[in-house]
């Protein structure tokens, strides 16, 4: 009876040493150990490190890790400088508008920020026109107005000028339309330096609306903040 039972001790423990071998081998620690796995693949949900395995490429990586993410290239540190271009040579304004192609007939949108120039300020010097048409283009470059020339000078309620959805009826062959159309080509790229840079709203000087906004600059009968 007592070498039935020391026989059936010694199977015991031979079943417990085979039982505790089998299960440590298939342990994450001994797993890890045989096959290690990279960091990015410890710390990423079930089924994105199947598709990293996979050959997901990198930049496919789940919102919840941006610490994987690769760096994140702002496009405009890539774009080339603007080219030199005779405009960029004008010793004046004036020179300028005087370089601007009259015989092109102007886009939609050009004419919208043409004649915001033209019945705003036609009236004023090149710099108080140029800074009327910067505005329209800062407004609609800025995200608060909108996207557009056009959507910014129809936008209800903000130029005087328009009535009923449309601008008054004017002479296009006129000397004024013309420089209007010049000063809009000249605001929209840029190519000078406006007095009021940044300006995002104007009123007429003779008017003191109390607006509580910094204001920028007062050119001829024009006073302009951002």
């Amino acid at each position: 009876m007592s070498r039935k039972l020391d026989i059936a001790s010694a199977i015991a423990v031979a079943l417990t040493l085979g039982f505790t071998l089998v299960s440590a081998d298939g342990s994450g620690a001994a797993a890890e150990a045989r096959n290690p796995v990279s960091a990015r693949q410890a710390i990423l949900p079930q089924g994105a490190a199947a598709s990293a395995a996979a050959g997901t490429p990198d930049n496919i990586l789940p919102a919840s890790y941006p610490e994987l993410a690769a760096p994140r290239v702002n496009p405009r540190d890539e774009m080339p400088p603007p080219p030199v271009t005779e405009a960029d040579d004008a010793d004046s304004l004036a020179e300028l508008v005087s370089e601007q192609s009259a015989a092109v007939e102007p886009s939609r949108e050009l004419e919208c920020l043409a004649g915001a120039i033209y019945f705003e300020a036609k009236s004023e010097t090149l710099e108080g026109q140029l800074a009327v048409g910067r505005v329209v283009v800062n407004r609609a470059r800025s995200g608060r107005f909108p996207a557009s020339y056009c959507g910014v000078v129809y936008q209800p309620s903000q130029f005087s000028f328009i009535r009923g959805n449309a601008m008054p009826s004017f002479n296009r062959s006129s000397t004024a339309w013309q420089r209007a159309v010049a000063l809009a080509q000249i605001a929209d790229e840029g190519s000078w330096t406006s007095q009021a840079e940044g300006a995002l709203y104007f009123h007429a000087a003779r008017v003191s609306p109390g607006w509580r906004m910094k204001r920028v600059a007062r050119i001829d009968n024009h006073v302009f903040y951002r």
